[in-house]
């Protein structure tokens, strides 16, 4: 199913977007439509790198480092009167 879209543009942009989609003998309507497909598009590698990445769970002792860190600052900032 197709649905229409408005946009706005500079006047400038429009005409050379015009030229270029002449030159490659496509409608500007699918030129828009095939860049978007790109912008949005992921690929199953990238899926599957991204679920992988979620399920990882960070080591205990980065995350009591952390603790230790943020807690010696908080120290000094309230040694300091910051």
């Amino acid at each position: 199913m197709k649905t229409k879209l408005n946009i706005t543009i500079e006047d400038g942009l429009l005409e050379r977007a015009k030229v270029y989609a002449l030159k490659k003998q496509v409608s500007l309507s699918s030129l828009i439509e095939e860049y978007l497909k790109t912008v949005v598009y992921v690929s199953p590698i990238q899926k599957n790198m991204l679920d992988m990445v979620d399920r990882l769970h960070p080591d205990p002792k980065i995350i009591a480092e952390s603790h230790q860190k943020t807690s010696f600052y908080e120290g000094q900032k309230r040694k300091q009167g910051f």
